[in-house]
């Protein structure tokens, strides 16, 4: 649906890691992702902005909605980011109508209360990685829910899953599954166009120049296939195996509406890595 160049006064961002931020900054000075960049144009119109940001890691959409929805509406936000469903991609017994009725429910409550929701559609994770084309069929079918649910409860939703750039490796952080600073840059982009905010447009979605370093191929290939997932993936199984998650231990950064230009606190980091998160 078309955006909106209405000034907003206070954004709640509920999520998992991808708003949380990992993948842009670090444990130690404090992660930053797109909702805080979104949160930094916003300040352009309005400088008093109040931010919240909710988001915890690992969370599944229904973890979400019972546990981030209720603090969102006591914020009383006039916008608010809603983006989850990726960790239930990943979770073998994934149900789209399941993780919709969640975020149905999350945009309905929202908007009923006068807040102005946004979201996004995601890439096909075997664009960026060859192992995860079973995923391609799921994404998919949570793609066109989300717009669906967003059709009826009127939320913007910034289409950030088909453009070509989305696989440039530079847009990804190493574990591929979280976007690099660059990445979490072009996300709030995307969603400042979506929202029509003063000074966005479609930049967003340009080809980044060629790189200068060449892909790899052959060996040098096969032997970053096998680091990679020695490095993140066999972690994740692990805590998969084991019944944890990332988010275990961990609370949101900003839960309280404050200045968008105030750092947030560094999160817990109970010795997980940026990389293993998901």
């Amino acid at each position: 649906m078309p955006g909106t160049d209405a000034a907003y006064s206070r954004y709640v961002a509920l999520g998992d890691s991808q708003t949380e931020g990992l993948g842009d900054g670090d444990e130690t000075t404090g992660l930053r992702g797109f909702a805080d960049r979104l949160a930094e144009h916003l300040t352009c119109a309005n400088p008093g902005l109040g931010y919240a940001n909710l988001a915890v890691r690992g969370r599944l959409a229904a973890q979400i909605h019972a546990e981030q929805l209720a603090p969102a509406l006591a914020l009383r936000p006039d916008l608010a980011t809603v983006v989850a469903g990726v960790n239930d991609l990943l979770r073998p017994r994934f149900d789209a109508d399941h993780v919709a009725h969640h975020l149905e429910a999350m945009y309905a409550a929202l908007t009923a209360q006068g807040a102005h929701v946004a979201t996004l559609t995601f890439p096909d994770p075997a664009r960026i990685i060859p192992l995860a084309r079973p995923l391609t069929s799921r994404v998919t079918a949570l793609n066109q829910r989300i717009r669906e649910a967003a059709r009826r409860h009127g939320v913007t939703v910034a289409e950030t899953g088909h453009h070509p750039v989305v696989t440039d490796p530079r847009l990804w952080s190493p574990d591929r599954l979280h976007a690099s600073p660059l990445g979490h840059q072009r996300i709030a982009a995307a969603l400042a166009q979506a929202l029509n905010l003063p000074g966005a447009d479609d930049t967003w979605a340009h080809p980044l120049p060629p790189s200068t370093t060449p892909a790899p191929t052959g060996w040098r290939a096969a032997t970053d296939e096998l680091r990679w997932t020695a490095t993140f993936l066999g972690p994740w199984l692990t805590r998969r195996l084991r019944g944890r998650s990332s988010g275990d231990g961990h609370t949101a950064k900003r839960p309280h509406l404050t200045p968008a230009h105030a750092k947030a606190s560094a999160p817990k980091s109970h010795g997980e890595q940026v990389g293993g998160s998901p």
